[in-house]
């Protein structure tokens, strides 16, 4: 390997990622922490994959508990992205970040404000180099049909959607 950690991560941060904040449960007491590494899997079954870094507060509690949701942040959300990265703030993370928050249908914390968010069990756990794939069947989700713009990641920065245009896919869809 003839670079470092520091330049993959430079380089991987070319890609535009969603900002979500990843919730579990831990004896009753809500725990989250900011996640962008997520991706959906499979539609039948419903499946989304979260990759969590080993030496993070969350791992072992998502582990334990079997369950984690996906909250996806809209713009208005940014501080509570910051928090739940661990940024020095009061309240701080050990005290959910002074989130709202509600029990979804499963039971697991959902984020007041989110712009949608997945409730799901663990199906599979996948240990690669310093991170466990977790791969998530989605028990329940909702989105408002209106929401604010996502919170977008570019770069070790914030983005926000200035101006959107929907533009039809061309080509033909598979299935």
């Amino acid at each position: 390997m003839s670079f470092d950690s520091d330049t993959f991560r430079k380089v991987m941060g070319h890609f535009v990622t969603g900002v979500t904040v990843v919730t579990t449960l831990e004896n009753g007491e809500p725990q989250g922490i900011t996640v962008n590494a997520l991706s959906s899997v499979s539609l039948e079954p419903p499946l989304v994959m979260v990759a969590l870094d080993r030496r993070r507060h969350i791992t072992p509690k998502v582990h334990a508990s079997g369950q984690f949701a996906v909250n996806v942040l809209g713009e208005h959300q940014q501080l509570l992205a910051d928090c739940f990265a661990g940024a020095p703030v009061q309240p701080g993370r050990e005290r959910f970040c002074g989130a709202a928050w509600a029990p979804g249908s499963t039971g697991i914390p959902l984020l007041d404000g989110a712009i949608a968010t997945l409730e799901c069990a663990v199906v599979g756990v996948y240990p690669i180099g310093d991170h466990d794939l977790f791969i998530g069947r989605v028990d329940a989700l909702h989105n408002d049909e209106h929401h604010p713009q996502p919170l977008l990641y570019y770069r070790r920065r914030y983005l926000r959607v200035e101006r959107s245009e929907s533009i039809a896919i061309e080509g033909r869809q598979e299935g």
